[in-house]
């Protein structure tokens, strides 16, 4: 693994004993030295801080003194460490677009440390965009502002729709340019995580044959993560089941709110359950499974509707990495592993079907609603009715008949809906909940508000183009609330008019 000293390069500079203290515990740190490289940030010229999230910053339980824009503007951008900080950049692989890529690692993000919260649970603090590592390859180790402004969006709404995902908690800028197809305003993004462990981390080890190391990473993740497994009679299987779970959850509660997350290699999927990366990733306007977003996928291997085979084939690429230590017997530890993964499905179904129902206003179950579900869904391809509008204002229908029209004039086939929406009707009929009931529950769990595509491009095109940050401000507190109704939605709710559509999303790295 490539080494770096941390004494051959500018170096940040650490806070003076008794000024800013972050209660760290750095766990992963402490793992074999392999594991990482012992890195600084390096330092930018003339930061500026964008965006404190001072909600997630309580949330952290960190030193208040860190809030001042004074000190939060160097502290998030590198140039000051605080102390207790021992940072690092971890080792992962991956398998990118279906092909194997033995090393990847943190080529531009640098892990601060891990903090206890005020929940007493542990989360790292790592800066993204903060400068070249040892797995920066040929990379400039840095992040232009458009991609950190999207994340920090796309982040915070996932949170605010209680979607488990990492999270923002500084923006700043650099400076300093960065030189993609053209010369783009440099950026760092603070992101907080449960942790960083990946499937790719796993793989990092298991493809170098090093059994001990990932027995050291699965000990620290059931420890960590699924303190359960470590007493079940195969603790190796038990962290397999408890990651194919939350994934599973995962996964559905994306196709719930039309999320496509466009990237989904080994390396960005977390062990811990939440999303993690926002490169070229955004919300489906009108239903189609087909929906691909990113600009580098071109064969649709992360379609929307592709998203749940892909969850359990990195899955079987985690189990895989595990087989050593599951049974020395590999035929047996293969058809253990085996029977979990094929699984996955069952789970993925549970979950997605139960929060289908939420949305459709059941709150029984039966076993024709799948059919129902289906029957809805696709109705709205066929017609390229708006996700996300069609489901929230079944809220309206489902309190009152007469709002049917709401809905219909999101159809092009309007008969189609109107037969759905008459076997729609007949099942409420044996739900027990009363109209009103039934659509404040329905409020609860169909947005009326998404980061529409081509709003977060124009927040982020005025920033990068004019340092205009007013939209960038405006949809983050109009995402904050996603449930509600709110007069200044207005504008925000509506999907693109065809002149205003994106269709293709950038990486940013």
């Amino acid at each position: 693994m490539p080494t770096v000293s941390t004494h051959s390069r500018q170096q940040t500079t650490r806070m003076p004993q008794q000024s800013i203290r972050f209660a760290f515990d750095n766990s992963y740190r402490r793992l074999p030295d392999h594991f990482h490289a012992r890195i600084h940030p390096t330092p930018v010229t003339t930061p500026g801080l964008i965006k404190l999230n001072a909600a997630l910053f309580e949330e952290l339980g960190l030193d208040p003194a860190a809030a001042d824009p004074d000190v939060a503007t160097p502290l998030f951008a590198g140039n000051l460490l605080p102390n207790g900080g021992d940072p690092i950049a971890m080792a992962y692989a991956g398998h990118q677009f279906g092909n194997f890529v033995p090393q990847l690692g943190d080529g531009r993000a640098i892990l601060l440390g891990e903090v206890l919260d005020r929940a007493g649970q542990r989360r790292d603090i790592q800066l993204k965009g903060s400068g070249q590592t040892p797995f920066s390859r040929s990379g400039d180790g840095r992040a232009a502002l458009g991609p950190v402004l999207r994340e920090y969006i796309l982040a915070e709404a996932m949170h605010a729709l209680g979607i488990p995902t990492t999270r923002a908690l500084a923006a700043v800028t650099t400076g300093e340019p960065v030189y993609r197809e053209t010369i783009l305003p440099g950026a760092i993004l603070t992101r907080v995580a449960s942790s960083h462990i990946r499937v790719g981390t796993f793989q990092y080890f298991a493809s170098r044959g090093d059994t001990e190391a990932v027995r050291h990473l699965a000990d620290h993740v059931i420890a960590r993560h699924y303190p359960q497994a470590s007493g079940a009679d195969s603790p190796y299987l038990a962290l397999i089941e408890g990651v194919l779970e939350r994934q599973a959850a995962l996964i559905a509660a994306w196709m719930h709110v039309g999320f496509i997350h466009g990237v989904m290699n080994t390396d960005n999927m977390a062990i811990s359950g939440e999303t993690i990366d926002y490169g070229p990733c955004a919300f489906m306007d009108a239903y189609d499974p087909a929906t691909v977003f990113s600009s580098i996928d071109r064969g649709g291997r992360y379609a929307y509707g592709n998203q749940p085979g892909i969850a359990q084939w990195n899955l079987a690429r985690f189990a895989e990495t595990l087989l050593p230590l599951i049974d020395d017997a590999s035929d047996a530890a293969i058809q253990q592993a085996t029977d979990l993964i094929r699984g996955f499905f069952g789970r993925y179904e549970e979950h997605w079907t139960a929060g289908m129902r939420r949305k459709l206003g059941l709150a029984t179950a039966e076993p024709e609603d799948v059919d129902l579900i289906h029957g809805l869904l696709d109705a709205m391809k066929a017609s390229g009715a708006d996700f996300t509008l069609t489901f929230r204002r079944l809220c309206d229908a489902a309190a009152d008949p007469a709002a049917d029209s709401g809905v219909r004039d999101l159809f092009l086939d309007r008969q189609a809906y109107d037969a759905w929406a008459a076997q729609w009707r007949a099942r409420l009929e044996r739900d027990p909940q009363t109209p009103a009931e039934r659509a404040e529950h329905m409020r609860d769990t169909n947005p009326a508000v998404i980061p529409r595509n081509h709003r977060v491009e124009q927040a982020l095109n005025a920033a990068v183009e004019q340092s205009d940050f007013g939209p960038f401000e405006a949809i983050l507190r109009v995402l904050e609330r996603p449930y509600e109704d709110r007069p200044e939605l207005a504008g925000y709710t509506e999907p693109p008019q065809e002149e205003e559509r994106v269709l293709k999303t950038f990486c940013g790295t």
